[in-house]
């Protein structure tokens, strides 16, 4: 990804977090205090849930490096590309290729093998980009972290 290209998108992001409110919590009832911080857990959830502009969710197959999920900017040139909230798929189950891993996700989740999440990650000869379904980015983000 450009530079300019990468301060767009940390903008993009920016802009999705909400300004700050200061709150007196001395002065607040445990009613109110507990409003408040139910609001904070919807706005949390809402920016969680929202994706940069010019972003999709994608499965990325480098010749090397392996396979991912992660957002990207698919107007890419060449064979570099940056993702972002990305997975390293080391091995899926319940698809028989990325393709159908795009599409339905993985049927059999607690055989993948999937890492944890990065929140940026530059890759050299990208050789596919697959867009994911709504149902395939839920199934990825809901594999267990795989770690030893």
């Amino acid at each position: 990804m450009f530079g300019d290209e990468k301060e767009n998108v940390m903008e993009e992001i920016n802009k999705m977090v909400k300004k700050q409110e200061v709150i007196d919590l001395n002065k607040l009832s445990f009613g109110e205090l507990t409003k408040v911080l139910e609001q904070k857990k919807k706005d949390v959830v809402e920016i969680k849930n929202k994706k940069p502009k010019g972003m999709t969710y994608c499965i990325i197959r480098t010749y090397s490096a392996g396979v991912f999920a992660g957002l990207i900017n698919r107007n890419i040139k060449g064979k570099e590309a940056t993702i972002y909230d990305s997975r390293r798929l080391w091995y899926w189950d319940g698809a028989n290729s990325l393709s159908q891993l795009a599409n339905d996700g993985t049927k059999k989740p607690i055989d993948c093998k999937f890492a944890q999440i990065v929140k940026e990650t530059d890759l050299k000869e990208v050789i596919e980009v697959i867009p994911c379904s709504v149902i395939a980015e839920k199934s990825i983000k809901g594999v267990k972290v795989w770690e030893q």
